[in-house]
């Protein structure tokens, strides 16, 4: 039976009406992500129509996911907020906190003493506040989520940019900042404005090597890395109800690094399949009920130009398996033209690591069929060139593939089975000693991200992004060139053999299976159970109040770093070694910015402070100017935050004194964290005065007092040699964020409407 069956029902009892509803206002068929957004208004039934990248609109989710690292901050915002339960199913997983090093049982142990105190922080504050906790080893969050929790026609917000791959089940699932989910958990409204919408049209079928990884590869070929920012992109087509629950599940995944609000498909078949094989018919029963809208009208589909701001359409018959990178999603490239490419961009052929897992692809299916690749090493007398990681998604994922024999088939290949966490995914990977001064070297993985440094901290480690299938192939051939639907290997025995295209099962033949799954059931009452935060700990902080910018602050401001290039979350926050502070806002404020790279110099952590002139660390000299109480800026390029929807990359500099941001553009979750954080996030109204500014730059922000929805603000930037510049700089501020900014933070005004 599933969790929440009485809520799920609920929004199941009134979809119908609201949809209908809807679709008068509209005056138009309706697409599946409409219906959604439609029948989750704060208010309850529509009565207006919204526009499309512009109305602000106030949502009322089903649930909410937060993962342990980003939990953290936000159960701590969470306890300010003066409520004693939880308004909406909330759930905890802990999953980012175990390191990937020697193997599940010791990397497990070892994460459960050094991160004890998070661990316990973690439980007693779900246990106290009605929260359902899933303890370290459970699995990661969003495969966990998939199994357990999401729904067709739910929306769902959760502190993990990935949220997105409930979308596999046919819900509207969104990343947020932790303060957007504080404002949940508290019985607020959640603001988003209203996605514009982007049509996948999926014609034809997956065979052979081709995956559903291959098509979200193409999709981010076609979109880069910002072309989904502000929009539902919705799948649909034969192609699209062919595929199974959890290769859905994958696409939409990865949907973020397109930079998507969120990615979902119709309810069809497959997904009944996955609820029922979950132990969630009862899910499956009241869907098939209201199932007409649980998926787009049929007009929508016929002629998708109709109702989508833009379509895409894809051939699964005609496409090829993709390795995108490195350093970036968006760059694709087919298997079989990868040696010239490489050659000419001096990547290293030679792969070192495969690694198969992650939020992205450690489904039963997707194991099953990786191990059907590595299952052909074996019987063809194979020596592998390259590591084996698997990082299966869940214990009942790992415990059903264990019985199944599947992992003992990559056990046989020497993998290392790691935890069922995120492990490498995030930069949770021992893999160096010294990693900033290892080897250039090529890896390939079936994660989502491949940033610099991401999976293991090293900045020459070229990783590239592909199915589990191929990343089988590949780690066995050792080489990024390899194409195993024309290239032979030379066996053991000095022969030429091919491998075989993968096999696999959508669903395990006998059955899910889990003796233990590390779920804990919160008290019905928890008003007896202590959260303690030991005095002094380093890992945990209680929170103290921002207090508000006034517009005298925006006077005299001055340059902190004009970043150059990509500037993700993990140049603003990095993770690996940093996540242990993610719940001690003062002790990770010291990783602020320190890998965005400074545009006068370019190197990273090495910035000039109009204090004494001298060069030194982002932090250090930020510091510095929060002293002598001197407001900055930070000045950044196009896309600036995007990545995971870590909020400490906005309470950091927040923290640390830095008033406003200024950017060619935003990604949309990082947009947001700024705002609810009490700080002006503010773009470039001409891209070009970027290239004004100047490394001893003042800032005067002349019409702060007139700070207004719709109404750029003018900045004077006044260079060393008492020349000045005036710079327009807009901004998407409504008027209830503005009171954000007026109280310091929306929490402020969380806690003040509570009093």
């Amino acid at each position: 039976m599933a969790f929440d069956i009485d809520m799920i029902k609920g929004v199941y009892t009134t979809i119908e009406e609201r949809v209908e509803k809807a679709r008068e206002l509209v005056g138009k068929p309706l697409t599946l992500s409409e219906k959604i957004l439609y029948s989750h208004l704060w208010d309850g039934k529509p009565e207006k129509a919204f526009v499309r990248g512009k109305d602000y609109v106030d949502f009322a989710p089903d649930r909410i996911a937060c993962q342990d690292a980003t939990a953290q901050m936000a159960l701590l915002q969470f306890m300010q907020a003066g409520k004693d339960k939880v308004a909406v199913p909330t759930t905890v997983h802990c999953d980012h906190l175990i390191q990937a090093k020697d193997g599940a049982a010791t990397d497990l142990k070892h994460a459960n003493e050094t991160s004890k105190e998070v661990f316990d922080f973690l439980g007693s504050v779900s246990n106290k506040y009605g929260i359902g906790f899933w303890k370290p080893g459970a699995g990661i969050i969003h495969q966990v989520v998939l199994e357990n929790y999401a729904f067709p026609g739910g929306m769902m917000i959760g502190t993990d940019s990935h949220t997105v791959n409930a979308g596999g089940l046919g819900m509207v699932a969104i990343g947020v900042g932790g303060a957007d989910a504080v404002d949940v958990m508290a019985g607020m409204a959640w603001e988003l404005k209203f996605p514009k919408l982007i049509g996948v049209k999926l014609t034809g079928k997956l065979s052979g090597w081709t995956a559903p990884k291959d098509v979200i590869l193409k999709v981010a070929e076609i979109l880069t890395v910002k072309g989904g920012t502000g929009a539902i992109v919705e799948y649909f087509g034969p192609g699209a109800t062919s595929m199974s629950c959890t290769g859905k599940g994958t696409i939409c995944n990865m949907g973020a690094e397109i930079g998507a609000t969120t990615s979902t498909f119709g309810y069809d078949e497959s997904m009944e399949r996955y609820l029922r094989a979950t132990d969630r018919s009862d899910v499956a029963d009241e869907a098939n009920k209201v199932k007409e809208h649980l998926t787009a009208d049929p007009e929508v589909y016929a002629n998708p130009e109709q109702y989508f701001d833009q379509v895409i359409e894809i051939n699964l018959s005609e496409l090829m398996p993709l390795l995108n990178g490195p350093f970036t999603p968006d760059l694709a490239t087919e298997v079989g033209t990868m040696r010239e490419k490489a050659e000419k961009n001096d990547w290293p052929l030679a792969v070192e690591w495969g690694l198969i897992g992650s939020c992205t692809n450690s489904s039963y299916e997707d194991l099953s069929r990786a191990s059907s690749i590595a299952q052909q090493a074996l019987d063809k007398k194979l020596k592998t060139k390259a590591e084996f990681g698997i990082n299966p998604g869940s214990e009942q994922v790992r415990y059903t593939t264990e019985r199944d024999g599947i992992l003992d088939i990559f056990e046989k290949l020497d993998a290392k089975i790691f935890t069922n966490a995120c492990g490498p995914c995030i930069g949770q990977w021992g893999r160096y000693e010294d990693p900033k001064n290892a080897p250039k070297n090529s890896i390939v993985h079936s994660f989502n991200r491949n940033f610099a440094k991401r999976a293991d901290g090293n900045p020459n480690t070229h990783a590239f992004v592909a199915s589990p299938e191929m990343t089988a192939a590949i780690a066995i051939a050792g080489r990024l060139d390899f194409n195993p639907l024309t290239d032979k290997l030379i066996n053991e025995d000095g022969e030429e053999v091919m491998l075989d295209e993968p096999t696999g099962w959508e669903l395990p033949p006998k059955g899910f299976e889990v003796k233990e799954n590390g779920y804990v059931e919160p008290r019905e009452d928890g008003s007896g159970v202590d959260v303690i935060v030991a005095e002094g700990s380093e890992r945990l902080q209680l929170l103290t109040p921002f207090e508000p910018i006034k517009a005298s602050d925006l006077q005299g401001m001055k340059l902190l770093i004009k970043a150059f290039g990509k500037c993700t979350t993990d140049h603003i926050s990095m993770a690996g070694p940093w996540l242990r502070f993610r719940g001690h806002l003062d002790n990770i404020a010291n990783n602020t910015l320190i890998g965005a790279v400074n545009a006068f110099n370019q190197k990273t952590n090495l910035v000039k402070s109009q204090l004494t002139g001298e060069y030194g660390g982002v932090p250090d000299t930020q510091r510095e100017y929060k002293k002598k109480g001197i407001m900055t800026v930070v000045v950044g390029d196009h896309n600036y935050g995007e990545g995971s929807s870590r909020e400490h990359a906005a309470m950091q500099p927040r923290h640390l004194g830095v008033a406003v941001v200024l950017v060619k553009s935003f990604a949309r979750i990082h947009e947001t964290n700024l705002k609810k954080q009490g700080m002006l996030a503010l773009t470039f109204a001409n891209e070009d005065d970027y290239d004004l500014i100047q490394e001893d730059d003042t800032f005067n922000i002349v019409d702060a007092a007139e700070f207004a929805p719709d109404k750029p603000l003018t900045i004077e930037v006044v260079h060393a040699d008492g020349s000045k510049d005036t710079i327009k700089a807009n901004h998407s501020y409504n008027h209830a964020q503005i009171k954000w900014f007026n109280e310091g933070s929306a929490l402020n005004l969380i806690k003040k409407q509570n009093a």
